[in-house]
């Protein structure tokens, strides 16, 4: 017959050896949950970024070894009848069809597909996501895939510690054992709370625990982790963040010079065919098609002109020739051409001989769109003052909104409101970068129906 101490220990052995196997029954399964429902999430994330990239590339075999590179993940690129036009891993060539895979399939008819087995290609179990994008009315399947080999490691190195820990009731008694069971358990169930407020993406991106070296090391290879990866979501939010500014950016560039350049171009495309045509067409008529076609060309060098000037400005790269030059002379001249253009509209200039120290070119330009701007949104006159502190333009035109002043001297800027079509929006872009080259400020007051007031203050 036994003693009480080995049945005791034989019990506990026992007990031990149940609940280590039901203990790591659960958590293998709980985990590996858990890791794969991550990973399909992380995976999905990724697949956003490689799509709006994919939109956009042309070489695709350079994208897929490009992702691989930098995020360390499978990319297979697949077309509608399941060839592969891109993969990172292997050679293309070499690849079956994967019309039939179903990660394709589920892509086919769903959202985004999903499936984790066995990859002949690798010779490794995988788990897949796919999803379907449409690109110059072409349909392809993107597919992103991670080994599951991790999901083992950290399996086996939890059921390990737990065998650890538990092992350590053998040692001590009951009394022991259970406090030691409930110090053990506080600090997992701590562990826990903080990898569920790391998947939530909330901000606890630090714990520490000094109840055992194991405890210690987990804890502070966590907060590593969570540093590490709040990192990485900071650089993608801010690399997401600049290639969207930058694409609406190259729309908005787009958008601007395709609209203003088209009309210019027709009428001249339009009236070089009827004079290449019509062998017979009237001299007098010829020569107003011809005048025609010079204003518009004229009109396309000024366009581009602008362009240049703006971005010179932008990039501080304009020469500034300051000279002693009299604002009022500047402001007189600019108003007898814009009355060449604007007939019939009047500029009502008062003020006193003003000298300052600019570029007079730049100032001409500033000064003329500033008049031009007031004389496109206002069907009343303009009237323009000249004083030793200021010039202002002002009009009764259509005025800005608070919400559009905050922006109206933004690049390619145009407000809802402006009926005027034909401006890049760089008008006021421009001149805002003079009045700052020279030193002086720019305020603009604005009611809309009432008008606007444009005031450069020279000191």
């Amino acid at each position: 017959m036994l003693n009480l101490h080995q049945i005791y220990i034989r019990k506990i052995f026992a007990l031990f050896v149940i609940l280590s196997i039901f203990l790591g029954v659960i958590a293998y399964y709980w985990l590996k949950g858990i890791y794969i429902e991550e990973a399909k999430k992380a995976l999905l994330n990724d697949m956003k970024l490689v799509g709006m990239i994919a939109k956009r590339e042309s070489d695709l075999d350079s994208l897929a070894k490009k992702i691989k590179k930098n995020l360390n993940i499978r990319v297979t690129i697949v077309d509608e009848e399941g060839k592969v036009l891109a993969e990172s891993d292997k050679d293309k060539t070499k690849m079956d069809n994967h019309k039939h895979r179903p990660e394709i399939e589920g892509a086919r008819f769903g959202e985004y597909g999903f499936s984790i087995r066995h990859s002949r290609t690798l010779n490794k179990d995988l788990l897949y996501v796919a999803k379907k994008y449409e690109n110059h009315n072409k349909t392809f399947y993107i597919r992103l895939a991670k080994p599951l080999t991790e999901v083992q490691e950290a399996l086996f190195s939890f059921v390990w510690r737990i065998f650890l820990v538990i092992a350590l009731f053998l040692v001590f008694v009951s009394w022991i054992f259970y406090k030691i069971g409930v110090d053990v358990e506080e600090e997992i169930d701590k562990i826990i709370k903080f990898l569920r407020n790391l998947t939530k993406k909330r901000k606890s991106l630090h714990i520490e625990s000094n109840y055992s070296k194991e405890f210690h090391q987990i804890t502070k290879l966590l907060s590593k982790v969570a540093r590490i990866l709040s990192k990485q979501d900071r650089s993608k939010a801010k690399y997401t963040a600049k290639l969207e500014a930058s694409n609406l950016e190259k729309d908005n560039i787009i958008s601007a010079i395709s609209h203003e350049f088209k009309n210019p171009i027709a009428v001249i495309d339009g009236y070089v065919q009827t004079l290449l045509n019509d062998k017979e067409l009237d001299e007098e008529i010829r020569v107003k098609f011809l005048q025609k076609v010079d204003k518009n060309a004229k009109k396309l060098v000024k366009l581009i002109d602008t362009l240049r000037l703006a971005i010179k400005l932008e990039d501080k790269k304009q020469k500034i020739d300051k000279r002693k030059v009299d604002i009022y002379e500047i402001a007189k001249e600019c108003a007898e051409d814009l009355k060449e253009t604007f007939k019939g509209r009047s500029i009502v200039l008062e003020g006193e001989s003003v000298v300052v120290l600019g570029d007079r070119v730049l100032l001409e330009v500033m000064l003329k769109n500033l008049m031009e701007n007031a004389l496109k949104y206002s069907e009343d006159d303009i009237f323009v003052k000249v004083t030793k502190d200021y010039i202002l333009v002002e009009d009764k035109g259509i005025g800005i909104s608070q919400k559009d002043i905050k922006h109206i001297t933004d690049k390619f800027y145009r407000a809802d409101s402006n009926l005027w079509s034909n401006s890049l929006g760089l008008g006021l872009f421009i001149v805002s970068n003079i009045v700052k080259a020279h030193g002086f400020s720019l305020d603009i007051d604005s009611k809309p129906n009432e008008g606007s007031v444009f005031r450069v203050k020279f000191y």
